[in-house]
């Protein structure tokens, strides 16, 4: 078996413009579209106090946090203005009752156009923070795909302009988690040979010219794009949409229609 690449050096630094991005608000929620590069939450030493939360905290004192998104990844995160509205919220994420779509490109062509990957995942403690796939004491986790057409990718993969006569084949996914393990859609996508693009932590091993493009990418290509759930305080079904940079020809609408229709939804598009 090939061995994984050491992970790449860490250096944070978060972006500045825009500082915050508040999406929408009510009495009991707040929607912020995260952009790449921030950690959702503070990591440990003063180095790594800037984050998300601490940002929605200046305005928001009483802001409270219900999920994550990686570093890397972008998009809608949500949070609570009251603890009532943090308990119901972290109650339906626990119990799967949120409806999730992330968009992505990856490297290569898949061999189907649709389908779930079924791997089980364990913390990586031989290369902190990676996660890997362990089918002996691994925690189940499933990932659904859809290839979307490629009309939306080779011009927005946002590389260099003078490689992009060298690109490798990528495809662009719609991906719906079903569970929310650390790190899930990388390393699902990795270990069946197609890892996201711009994923530095996550490099393919055995296609090492992969590695030499990754810095060329100026960010993950990961992408939190829908995100549907239950109002706290009227239990109204809400279903938030936000772009992404990386596939410009989906729209807020397009992208809509990638997830189920839920005609008892209201649509908030971010």
């Amino acid at each position: 078996m090939t061995e994984p690449l050491p992970a790449p050096a860490f250096r944070y630094q978060p972006p500045t413009k825009p500082w915050l991005e508040i999406c929408y608000q009510d009495k009991d929620l707040l929607v912020v579209a995260k952009p790449t590069g921030i950690l959702t939450n503070p990591g440990k030493g003063p180095e790594l106090a800037d984050c998300l939360l601490a940002r929605v905290q200046q305005q928001f004192p009483q802001a409270l946090l219900v999920h994550r998104l990686d570093m890397a990844t972008s998009g809608i995160v949500v949070f609570a203005l009251r603890r009532k509205a943090e308990a119901a919220l972290k109650l339906q994420f626990a119990n799967r009752q949120t409806a999730k779509l992330y968009l992505a490109t990856v490297h290569g062509k898949l061999d189907t156009l649709s389908g779930c990957i079924d791997l089980p995942l364990i913390a990586d403690l031989a290369a902190p923070p990676r996660n890997k796939v362990c089918f002996n004491t691994g925690k189940a986790a499933q990932t659904y795909f859809q290839q979307l057409p490629d009309e939306t990718n080779l011009c927005n993969l946002a590389l260099s302009q003078s490689h992009i006569a060298n690109l490798p084949t990528t495809s662009l996914l719609a991906l719906r988690p079903i569970t929310g393990r650390a790190h899930q859609l990388r390393v699902h996508l990795n270990h069946i040979g197609h890892p996201i693009v711009g994923d530095a932590l996550y490099p393919y091993p055995s296609q090492p010219e992969i590695m030499q493009r990754v810095n060329q990418a100026t960010r993950l290509h990961l992408h939190a794009a829908i995100l549907e759930l239950n109002h706290p305080y009227n239990a109204e079904r809400l279903r938030f949409v936000c772009a992404a940079d990386f596939a410009a020809s989906l729209p807020g609408e397009k992208l809509n229609q990638l997830l189920e229709n839920n005609s008892s939804a209201r649509i908030i598009y971010l």
